[in-house]
């Protein structure tokens, strides 16, 4: 590059053109895990931006107990600026994006110069990997699905902190002050972890970036010796507080909490997941990107299926490869490192959910840097000339680019509108309990949930679809509902419901089938009351209930049927877990009181005396 200003506005021009591919996509709405935490999360819906509402805003994450504030306060914002409009926050999403690949390209051009590269070479290849990085039709399922902004905030503040730690090592290695750099690294750590929790991975990242390209190197000579003894220490006691902390806090012989796999089991097809991320990195077909991936089958054990060995040992294979070239190629070794190093929260033994390709945002820059370099040095070789084959590698890696940019924009022109993208997962995924109901979904909305409407119609033949291919509990409530608002019997299928909510596993979506239908109960559709009541009993007996949601379900009991006597038993339950002084449980006695029932308010009052006696029963799950 001719100046580092002809550099840095050719960065910033690329960053932008490499959002740009986004665009098709602004027109798709809300998705999945956007309704709880946008949509129907009124914390966000702030209508001033006075400090106490945008507080309230940013620690509203309720299932992190008030964590990603940064991220949560930015939807606030976006909320504030254009309502409920899902373009607008998209439109936020790619600028996020554009910033992060201009971040990106500055920290890999320090890496390159840290690691002998030239000048030239350094910012045209840092260029070129961060569009790729930033192109990729994996980043589709990030920029385009608005609640995982907490993604992409993390990976462009991790990113950033990487770009000052690099600043504060070239400092020290040349024996210049870096202190400065290092509150920067803090700094920017910090605004990392308010977006997204996995950012506490930075000091693994640094670490890896010792052990392949800085190597500890030092103007002086103490310095160098006490980061490596820092850094090794460090990461012996990481590695004991994980063995001996974590693992057996979250580990589960038997299957988690409204799952149906067990921890080995959950590791063991991690191992078919990452090499699946690996697979969708190296051949970008749309068509291997489902999005929804809950139909994915579980490994069982080393052999079942047999690509979970397969996986298991490329995995073992790529990553003792990389390590034993860690001096001859230090940066592919780095990119390699980096990719696994960024999933080992995602792809451990934490109760999560199996697959999201959100979660490759980050580690998505280890394995581009680790074919890029590679590429770049195997053309190099093949020249004969370092000046000839980079000119080569840069026209190659254009290529690549354009290639990605077609496959990019053809996915979010499918993510660009709710039916066409609903079409399209079920036929990517036709098992997926996930994809059936969002297509049934589309076309409820699309009738308006006007019975006579034909949506309706289709929304409901979708359903017995979607059924007879994933024995789906939450397409079977569809089912119930949609008959019951038509005038249609819905016996059978209320059979069908209760009958496979005994038997499915009490995951998150089996358990909120009764809260979907609560909340259809309060619309005024008169779904039938005994049958609610069997479900009541039926996910209250295999989950735990808070004591809101205990409240709830014997407030309809008692309201809504015609045997108000079963609600005291919830009521009860929502007493003991309740904690002193809720204000729903004093609003319930009121209400008991005035209903002429004070003598289970009576009741339910020695229950609550009882239990303030009793801390462990008050705040219970």
């Amino acid at each position: 590059m001719s100046s580092a200003r002809h550099y840095h506005l050719l960065a910033v021009l690329l960053s932008l053109l490499a959002a740009g591919v986004f665009i098709p996509g602004l027109g798709g709405g809300f998705l999945f895990d956007d309704n709880p935490n946008i949509v129907e999360n009124v914390a966000i819906h702030v209508s001033d931006l006075s400090v106490d509402r945008l507080l309230n805003a940013a620690y509203s994450f309720e299932p992190g107990n008030g964590s990603r504030p940064l991220a949560m306060l930015s939807f606030a914002l976006d909320f504030w600026r254009a309502g409920l409009n899902a373009g607008s926050f998209k439109a936020t999403n790619l600028l996020i994006h554009a910033l992060t690949v201009l971040a990106l390209a500055l920290f890999l051009r320090q890496l390159f110069l840290l690691a002998n590269w030239g000048p030239r070479k350094a910012g045209g290849v840092a260029l070129l990997l961060a569009v790729v990085w930033g192109v990729h039709p994996l980043q589709v399922s990030t920029v385009l699905y608005v609640v995982q902004r907490m993604q992409m905030l993390g990976t462009l503040f991790l990113v950033l902190a990487l770009w000052a730690y690099l600043g504060m090592r070239k400092a020290q290695i040349e024996g210049r002050p870096s202190r400065h750099y290092g509150v920067l690294v803090v700094l920017l750590w910090a605004l990392a972890f308010a977006s997204k929790e996995d950012s506490a991975l930075l000091p693994l990242f640094t670490f890896l970036l010792e052990v392949t390209v800085l190597q500890f190197r030092a103007a002086q000579s103490g310095l160098q010796d006490m980061l490596r003894r820092g850094y090794w220490i460090a990461a012996l006691l990481g590695a004991g507080v994980y063995l001996c902390v974590v693992v057996p806090h979250y580990w589960h012989w038997g299957v988690y909490p409204g799952r149906d796999f067990s921890s080995l089991e959950r590791l063991l097809t991690q191992g078919r997941v990452l090499a699946m991320y690996c697979g969708q990195i190296v051949l970008p077909l749309p068509s291997m990107m489902p999005f929804y991936y809950d139909d994915l089958v579980i490994s069982r054990g080393l052999f079942s299926p047999i690509s979970t060995i397969l996986a298991l040992a490329f995995i073992v294979a790529l990553v003792a490869l990389a390590w034993c070239f860690r001096r001859r190629a230090p940066l592919v070794c780095f990119g390699v490192l980096l990719f696994f190093a960024g999933h080992f929260i995602s792809s451990n033994v934490l109760n999560l959910e199996m697959v999201f390709e959100h979660r490759n945002n980050f580690p998505l820059v280890g394995l581009v840097l680790a074919i890029g370099v590679s590429c770049v040095g195997m053309l190099e070789r093949r020249e004969g000339a370092a000046h000839a084959g980079s000119k080569v590698a840069f026209w190659a890696l254009a290529i690549v680019g354009l290639v990605l940019v077609g496959a990019t924009v053809s996915r979010s022109y499918e993510w660009g509108e709710p039916l066409r993208f609903a079409e399209r997962s079920v036929e990517l995924a036709p098992r997926s309990e996930r994809a059936w109901l969002l297509l049934s979904g589309v076309y409820a909305k699309r009738s308006g949930l006007d019975p006579a409407s034909p949506d309706f119609g289709r929304a409901l033949a979708l359903s017995e679809k979607g059924v007879e291919a994933t024995d789906s509990a939450a397409l079977l409530s569809n089912i119930v509902i949609f008959k019951t608002m038509r005038g249609d019997d819905a016996s059978h299928d209320w059979e069908r419901l209760l009958d496979r909510l005994r038997k499915a596993p009490m995951s998150v979506q089996n358990k909120n089938v009764l809260w979907v239908m609560l909340g259809n109960t309060d619309k005024g559709i008169g779904l039938d009351p005994d049958g609610m009541i069997e479900l009541i009993e039926i996910v209250s007996a295999r989950s735990k209930l808070t004591s809101e949601q205990n409240l709830r379900v014997g407030a309809y009991i008692h309201n809504e049927t015609k045997h108000p006597e079963l609600a005291l038993a919830y009521l009860r339950r929502a007493v003991e877990l309740s904690r002193v002084g809720d204000p729903g449980v004093e609003r319930m006695l009121q209400q008991l009181r005035e209903a002429g029932r004070a003598d289970w308010a009576s009741q339910l009052e020695v229950v609550a005396r009882a239990s303030e006696l009793i801390p462990a029963k008050r705040g219970a799950n």
